[in-house]
């Protein structure tokens, strides 16, 4: 069982940088890919990047490659979301996920999800 809490949501402005953090219960955290995906007003949940267990790969949505990076500290059982030179597009939700114990960080496919963190850019 895992439990994972987003924080470092917030409102900026075109260009600006944010980081997101999701932190991670239990002793299980090294052995799961995980990943952030978002959710816009009307819009579906869509992936966004995903980073695999050992931490060798990453994977990036084309809407946000360039620009987000996600990385993980295994010590702190958190991963990250780095996203620079955020649009008005990129406004949603974000959620951070699990996957299975040794899964694939592609395709993601996420067994734990946390609340979500509100990402507003004003143009």
């Amino acid at each position: 069982q895992v439990q994972l809490a987003e924080s470092g949501g917030g409102l900026v402005q075109a260009g600006d940088s944010l980081r997101l953090s999701c932190a991670a219960s239990g002793r299980t955290f090294s052995t799961r890919p995980m990943g952030w995906f978002r959710q816009a007003p009307g819009k579906e949940r869509e992936f966004a990047a995903a980073i695999t267990w050992s931490g060798s790969s990453t994977y990036y949505a084309d809407s946000v490659k360039g620009r987000f990076t996600i990385s993980r500290d295994n010590a702190k059982n958190t991963v990250y979301l780095q996203m620079n030179t955020l649009k008005p597009e990129d406004t949603a939700v974000y959620y951070c996920s699990a996957g299975a114990r040794y899964g694939p960080g592609r395709p993601f496919n996420g067994d734990y999800w946390g609340q979500g963190t509100q990402v507003t850019v004003s143009s």
